[in-house]
């Protein structure tokens, strides 16, 4: 019996409680009502959703907004849902976000009872004054209180979000934040840069933000502080103790394909790439069909592939396997890169170990320039 393909699902809650000054996803306040309406017209997207009959899902990740501010009830419907219209893994990873403050031991219970075995929690921070700049609606206290209660309801996966280069920032203080979250021993630690989007309230804004060379001494010292709690970088933003990397993250950068459900979520299936239109209230017409949700729909070119391999590849610390490059696109990796990986590799920017090519630690940190050289 031939094995099933890999396939990841992603699901888009639009609502939080307030959003936060340097935000650019689509979300916002949302009454019950208008939350209930908005997942009926998920179920219909995913009613009519591909049937996937050749894959098994691995991985599936709610994301927002804030998904644990909807009744789990709500959330369980969507799972069941999923599970009706996909097959799932045995073992497949599922993820909920949820910012510290708006959950409690019931809520949480609930969610490991209807199937959630992972939950990524928005902390950014361990300092009041920081959050609050940042527009945070919880304090470290909640964070604190809601990784207590996460524990008691039985989650033995969780991941910490934090973020580098907020205003007022300093190498000191963040320190003091990658020290305090790895102490409290979570699985898995994203750090993220800040990036100020067009359109936020941030892009307005006169920010005291940390200089280059503050924000390149964080990165340094996040892999260096963090790999003294165990934690091992796999990749350029996400750490995790063994055995506990993020399935749903290395299937983005290995182009494991996967379907994305609710307004601005992306797709990639069958070497088509779409996304769902970021309008909520377009959206949530009763008379869209699939296809009218969908934005920017196209079908990747033999180039477009390689170029994704490459440049998502390479993002992980193991980076990209020469034989698989071989395998898929029946040329090899010098044959259409040599020039840049000869340039990069005399730069010490990438090492190349037998089958593998991966940046380097100095490589890593100017990662977003090379990564562009392998625009063909």
């Amino acid at each position: 019996m031939e094995e099933k393909k890999k396939l990841e699902l992603y699901v888009h809650i639009p609502f939080c409680v307030r959003k936060c000054a340097y935000c650019d996803f689509v979300s916002g306040p949302g009454s019950s009502k208008e939350q209930e309406n908005y997942v009926e017209r998920l179920l219909e997207e995913i009613e009519r959703a591909e049937r996937a009959l050749d894959y098994r899902v691995v991985s599936v990740f709610f994301g927002g907004g804030t998904p644990s501010i909807l009744n789990w009830e709500l959330l369980d419907r969507i799972l069941k849902e999923l599970k009706r219209h996909f097959l799932f893994a045995p073992e497949a990873e599922i993820t909920l976000e949820a910012n510290p403050g708006t959950v409690n031991p019931e809520k949480l219970s609930a969610y490991r009872g209807v199937g959630f075995n992972r939950i990524s929690f928005g902390c950014q921070s361990v300092h009041d004054e920081e959050l609050k700049r940042l527009g945070r609606i919880h304090t470290f206290q909640d964070f604190r209180e809601s990784y207590s209660m996460a524990r008691k309801a039985g989650f033995q996966n969780i991941n910490v979000d934090l973020m580098s280069g907020l205003p007022g920032q300093t190498c000191a203080s963040f320190a003091e934040s990658l020290n305090t979250i790895a102490r409290m021993e979570p699985e898995h630690i994203s750090v993220y840069s800040l990036i100020i989007e067009p359109g936020t309230p941030f892009a307005n804004q006169k920010l005291d933000l940390p200089d280059e060379d503050t924000e390149r001494e964080m990165y340094e010292m996040t892999g260096r502080i963090l790999g003294d709690y165990g934690f091992l970088q796999y990749e350029i933003s996400n750490y995790a103790k063994p055995g506990y990397a993020c399935i749903h993250n290395k299937g983005y950068w290995e182009r494991t394909d996967y379907l994305g459900f609710g307004p601005s979520a992306a797709s990639l299936y069958q070497n088509r790439r779409w996304t769902n239109t970021r309008d909520q209230k377009k959206y949530m017409e009763e008379d869209k069909t699939g296809d009218q949700i969908r934005t920017e729909q196209e079908i990747l070119s033999e180039k477009d592939c390689m170029e994704e391999f490459m440049f998502l590849g390479l993002r992980m610390t193991e980076g990209v396997s020469r034989k698989k490059f071989s395998d898929l696109f029946g040329k090899s990796m010098e044959s259409v890169y040599g020039k840049v990986l000869e340039k990069y590799e005399r730069l010490g920017m990438l090492a190349v170990n037998g089958d593998r090519v991966a940046l380097s630690r100095a490589g890593i940190s100017v990662s977003n320039v090379i990564l562009s050289e392998f625009l063909l």
